[in-house]
This record gives structure tokens, C-alpha cells and sequence, in this order.
């Protein structure tokens, strides 16, 4: 076959535009969006120079107090001999191999509970059965020839990401079944439903924490206490559970009502249609606002210093206030949390755009 030749263009004909690729054209396509991104290139490149010579350039690396004094950049001798306190607060220096341990347990198990070829029940009752008793052990001790370490010593990142886990796992059913009494067409169920949630959505979390703490034991019986970070775990459960619920509801109206006529004519229950067609469509529906509260969980722990316990923050905020560093290295520590909030807020949020895109080409 012979080969196609190109007509030549006809004389004084311009010749077509080229075509600018996709990421010239949304930065540079248009006067304004040139005018924004070299505008941006440069801020990036400044402040990127100055970030350099703080963190490296002029930074001490070694020495003492006096040391980062006299420098000005980063202190990293701050951060080299409070990092374990950072990370792990009052846990005895010891012992401080278990909640290391415990934490890399934990964060192995998140990374492969991700991987959507491994979501099973089996999966369900490895986290029950296996992980979240062996977290506890090395935790708290007292067996398998552990020293016991009483719950007012855990503190730092341990403690930040057990409040958000154990609080957001034990929160999402809740959230769910409250959601569900919600909508439910039984006015007496509707009624407890709405002004449980009304009541605690009404009132911040600081305030639910205080009541868990001063106001929880004024009604036990006499000699009768409990611990302190269980009654911060159980105010967190019910303060997230208000907030799961509402977005769960929104989910819910979202879909169809021909999805309820659906399986009601294929004869099943209601809970059977709840469970098998509505539930999987709406919480499918809600991954990002879902995500989002969870984020916003994961930085709330902060809060927890009412009740006397120290997360990540409050053992940033600790360390800050040693005699020998006071003053020095401040921003050095806020850097530095905010670096860790930063990255696992991050990754919640990849992981949630993952999620999506997993949901969209499998369920369509």
C-alpha cells in the first residue's frame, strides 16, 4: 500500500497552533495562570532556600543549650535528647521498648488491614482476638513477667493513636445504629435518637471530657472509681458516635428509594436489605467526610490533658518546658508535631482517595 502523504497547506495559510500538553496548559495556558505559577515558583523557591539554611545550614547538630544559643537555625540537640520523652511521655525509660513495640504492632497491622484482598471477618477477629490484646499486654504489663504500668504513665504518640483508633472503631457502629434509629419510622426510637444527638453535637468535646472526669464519679458509689483514660476513651466513643451518625444519615438519604423497593420485592427483611444493598451504597457515599472526621479526631486527642493524661502534643508542650531548653527550642517542637500530625493526616487522606477510587471501579 502506498504511503499517505501530507497535503501541503495552501499559500498564506497559518499553520495550526501546537498543542500544549496537559500540565503546560494548566500552568501556563493563559496570561493569568503564567502570571500566578512563576509568581508561585518563586515563593517556593525563597521560601524553600530559607527552610534550607534554617534546618541545615545554620543549625546546631551537636552540643548543649549554650550550643543552640548561639546558633541560628534548628536545634537538633533538643530534639536528639527529647525525642523518647516526645514519644512515649511519662512510660518508664525502661520499659519503653513495649509501647515502641506496641507501636509498630499497630501500625503494621493498619498497613496490611488497607490492603482490600485481606477485608474478611477472619480479619475482624484477628484484630479482636490477637492485636488489640497483645497491644494491651505490652502496654499495661502484669503478665508473662511484664512490670505493670499503670495507665497515668502512658502518654505521647501510643496514647494519641489509641484514643482516636479504639474511640473512631467503637464510634462508627454506634454512629451507624443511631443513624438508623434516626430514620427509623418508630417515633419512640426517632426521639431518643435525634435528642442524644442533638444533645451531644450541641456541646464541645472539652465539655464532655470535664463531665467524664468531675462530674462521672460524683454519681459511683463509694470506693467504686474508674480509670481515667477509660472514662476519656468512653467520651470520645459517644462524642465521634453523634458525628458518624449524622454523616451515615446523609449517606442514607442518598440513596435511592427504589433501592429499598428493590430488595423488599426480592422478600428480604429489613435488615437484611440494611445490611446487603442501603448500608454498603451510603457509607460508600461518605468515605471523604468520613475521612475528614476521622482526621479531625486523630488532632482532638489533644484535648485529653483535662482529664491528666499526656498525648503527643502535651508531651511536645512537656519537653518545651524543661529549664535547660525553655525558650530555645520552641519552634523546634511545634516543627516537629506538627510534622507527625501532618504526615498521618496525610496518609488518612491518600488512603481515603484510595478508597474512592477502589469503590468507583469495583461497584461502579
Amino acid at each position: 500500500m502506498a504511503e499517505t502523504q501530507a497535503l501541503p497547506l495552501p499559500v498564506g495559510t497559518a499553520k495550526p497552533p501546537v498543542r500544549r500538553s496537559g500540565w503546560a496548559k494548566a500552568y501556563f495556558g493563559t496570561p493569568l495562570n503564567s502570571m500566578i505559577s512563576l509568581v508561585s515558583m518563586v515563593a517556593i523557591f525563597f521560601l524553600g532556600k530559607l527552610a534550607f539554611g534554617w534546618l541545615v545550614v545554620h543549625a546546631a547538630f551537636t552540643g548543649d543549650a549554650a550550643a543552640c544559643k548561639a546558633s541560628s537555625g534548628a536545634c537538633w540537640p533538643f530534639l536528639a535528647e527529647k525525642l523518647r520523652y516526645m514519644i512515649f511521655g511519662f512510660y518508664p525509660f525502661e520499659e519503653q521498648w513495649r509501647p515502641l513495640l506496641a507501636l509498630t504492632l499497630f501500625l503494621a497491622s493498619c498497613l496490611i488491614s488497607m490492603m482490600p484482598r485481606v477485608w474478611s471477618r477472619a480479619l475482624l477477629y484477628v484484630w479482636l482476638l490477637v492485636v488489640l490484646p497483645v497491644l494491651y499486654v505490652l502496654m499495661a504489663g502484669g503478665v508473662f513477667g511484664l512490670s505493670a504500668v499503670a495507665t497515668s504513665s502512658w502518654g505521647g504518640l501510643p496514647l494519641s493513636f489509641m484514643l482516636s483508633f479504639i474511640g473512631l472503631v467503637c464510634a462508627l457502629p454506634l454512629g451507624i445504629g443511631l443513624a438508623l434509629a434516626r430514620a427509623s419510622s418508630l417515633p419512640a426510637i426517632r426521639i431518643l435518637a435525634v435528642g442524644f444527638i442533638e444533645i451531644v453535637r450541641g456541646v464541645p468535646l472539652i465539655s464532655i471530657l470535664f463531665m467524664a472526669t468531675v462530674m462521672l464519679p460524683l454519681f459511683m458509689p463509694e470506693g467504686v472509681t474508674i480509670d481515667k483514660l477509660l472514662r476519656a476513651q468512653v467520651a470520645i466513643i459517644i462524642f465521634a458516635a453523634a458525628y458518624i451518625a449524622e454523616i451515615v444519615r446523609g449517606g442514607l438519604q442518598d440513596v435511592p428509594e427504589g433501592q429499598f423497593e428493590a430488595g423488599y420485592s426480592l422478600g428480604l427483611s429489613y435488615w437484611q436489605v440494611m445490611r446487603k444493598i442501603v448500608l454498603p451504597q451510603a457509607l460508600k457515599k461518605v468515605i471523604p467526610p468520613m475521612v475528614g472526621l476521622f482526621i479531625g479526631f486523630f488532632q482532638d486527642t489533644t484535648l485529653v490533658t483535662i482529664v491528666g493524661l499526656l498525648d503527643f502534643l502535651d508531651t511536645v508542650r512537656s519537653a518545651l518546658r524543661d529549664p535547660e531548653w525553655q525558650g530555645i527550642a520552641v519552634l523546634e517542637g511545634y516543627v516537629f508535631a506538627a510534622a507527625v500530625y501532618f504526615t498521618f493526616s496525610a496518609l488518612m487522606g491518600l488512603y481515603s482517595r484510595f478508597l474512592e477510587q477502589h469503590f468507583r471501579v469495583t461497584h461502579g
